[in-house]
C-alpha cells in the first residue's frame, strides 16, 4: 500500500446485521444523502495526512478523548450510527460494512444503520483521499474514503479508529522510545504528518503491527526511511491487513468494555 492511502481507521458494529441504508427519499422528495449530508464544510483542511480539522477545534493535537469526543455508551455497547452514501454500489457498500462489523467481533463498538433520530452519525463518502475527523464531533461527520484506493479492509478500520479517539501510531506521546523519525528524508509538506501528539497510551505498548503504523518509508523524499525500529533498523513495519491484538485491547480499554468476549490484554 502506497503512503497516499496509509489511512486505516477502526470501528464497530451491532449484534444484527448491517445494510447500507437505500436511497430513499423524503415526502418533498429530496435524497436522504443530500439531506444528511454534514454541514462541516467538506472543504475543512486534513492535517498528519488523513484527519480532518474543524476550524474551532485542535482535537488532532490533544488526547480528545479526555474532553468530550468519546461515543456515549449505552449498557453494555457504544452504538455509532453510520450512514453510506448512495455513490457507492453495493460491493463498495459491503467493504465499509464488513470493516464495521468487523468491531463488533472483539470490542464494545456497534455500528447501528443511521434512523431520523440520530444527531451524530459517521457518513461515509467517497471524497478526495482517505480521512477522518478524530473522535465523535458536535454534528454527523464525514469519513472519506475514495475510491478504488480507500476501499480496504484495513483502510475502513484506519478511518474508523480515528473516528473513535485514535492516533496515528508513530504520532504516540513515547514514541522516540520506539522509534526514530528521520525528518530529512521526509517530504518538506509532510513533516507536520510525524510529529507526536500527547497521546493516552491507555499502557499499551508500541504496537508495529498496529493497523495505526505508517510503514518505514511513508513520505520518504529520496526513498530512505523515514521511519526506523530502534530494535530493529532492519525491521519492516506499516502493512497491516487488520486491527492488531493491541488495537483491539486499546479500544475496549477507552470504552470500558473489558470482558471475555471482549479481551483488553495487550501483546507485546
Amino acid at each position: 500500500m502506497t503512503p497516499t492511502f496509509l489511512f486505516l481507521l477502526i470501528l464497530s458494529l451491532t449484534d444484527v446485521s448491517l445494510s447500507a441504508p437505500i436511497d430513499s427519499e423524503d415526502q418533498t422528495g429530496q435524497s436522504m444523502d443530500i439531506m444528511l449530508r454534514p454541514q462541516i464544510d467538506p472543504k475543512t483542511p486534513v492535517v498528519q495526512d488523513d484527519i480532518a480539522l474543524p476550524d474551532t477545534s485542535s482535537r488532532n493535537a490533544d488526547p480528545c478523548t479526555a474532553k468530550g469526543c468519546k461515543w456515549p455508551k449505552t449498557g453494555r455497547y457504544v452504538y455509532v450510527p453510520y450512514y453510506i452514501s448512495t455513490n457507492y454500489n453495493s460491493e463498495e457498500s459491503n467493504i465499509i460494512i464488513r470493516g464495521l462489523e468487523s468491531f463488533s467481533q472483539s470490542t464494545c463498538i456497534r455500528f447501528v444503520p443511521w434512523k431520523p433520530d440520530d444527531l451524530h452519525y459517521l457518513y461515509f463518502e467517497a471524497k478526495t483521499g482517505c480521512w477522518s475527523y478524530v473522535g465523535r464531533q458536535n454534528v454527523g461527520q464525514y469519513i472519506s474514503l475514495e475510491k478504488p484506493g480507500c476501499l480496504h479492509h484495513s483502510t475502513v478500520q484506519h478511518e474508523v479508529l480515528h473516528a473513535l479517539g485514535f492516533q496515528h501510531e508513530q504520532e504516540r506521546s513515547d514514541r522516540d522510545e520506539y522509534v526514530k523519525i528521520l525528518f530529512e528524508n521526509i517530504k518538506p509538506e509532510f513533516k507536520f504528518a510525524f510529529e507526536k501528539v500527547e497521546t493516552n497510551n491507555l499502557m499499551t505498548p508500541y504496537d508495529f503491527n498496529s493497523v495505526m503504523q505508517y510503514n518505514k518509508y511513508a513520505f520518504s523524499k529520496n526513498g530512505k526511511p523515514t521511519i526506523v525500529a530502534k530494535c530493529d533498523p532492519n525491521l519492516d513495519f506499516g502493512h497491516a491487513k487488520q486491527m492488531s491484538k493491541n488495537d483491539i485491547a486499546r479500544i475496549n480499554r477507552l470504552y470500558n468494555c473489558c470482558s471475555k468476549k471482549t479481551p483488553c490484554t495487550i501483546s507485546n
